[in-house]
């Protein structure tokens, strides 16, 4: 099982998920090397806190700002990250540059989704500026 498929099956939940689009990845391809190419871009499951300095490092914002910002609009992020349907239009000028995601594990004092299982907590930014989240209960899509 990859990296990928066990951060989103909620067994990874140390670690975050980094979906960056083709133009957002370095130069000489490291990224990439590390990473499940997708159509597109690269995802990449790393250790948490490295996740957050590589999304800062790549983004020149800090995760959980970014994160925060991308809370106050739901959109569509596809279950394996590779990208997303931005809410402010579709077209060459609504294309995910990047995506970030970290799991949750069940809680069942929270209540609401957080007793039905892990969830998945993803936030993605549209070229067009719109910044956008969604989260899901793990297996509880199908895409």
């Amino acid at each position: 099982m990859s990296k990928l498929s066990e951060f989103l099956a909620g067994e990874r939940l140390e670690d975050v998920g980094l979906y960056l689009a083709a133009d957002q990845l370095d130069e000489d391809g490291k990224l990439a090397e590390i990473g499940e190419e997708r159509d597109g871009g690269v995802v990449l499951v790393v250790p948490g806190e490295k996740g957050r300095q590589l999304f800062s490092a790549g983004t020149g914002m800090d995760a959980m700002e970014f994160a925060k910002e991308a809370m106050g609009e739901t959109g569509s992020i596809h279950q394996d990250l590779s990208g997303g349907e931005c809410p402010a239009g579709d077209g060459d000028e609504h294309v995910v540059q990047f995506i970030f995601a970290f799991a949750e594990a069940e809680n069942p004092e929270v209540g609401g989704m957080y007793a039905d299982g892990d969830v998945i907590h993803a936030y993605a930014q549209c070229n067009c500026g719109e910044a956008y989240s969604q989260k899901w209960v793990v297996g509880s899509r199908s895409e």
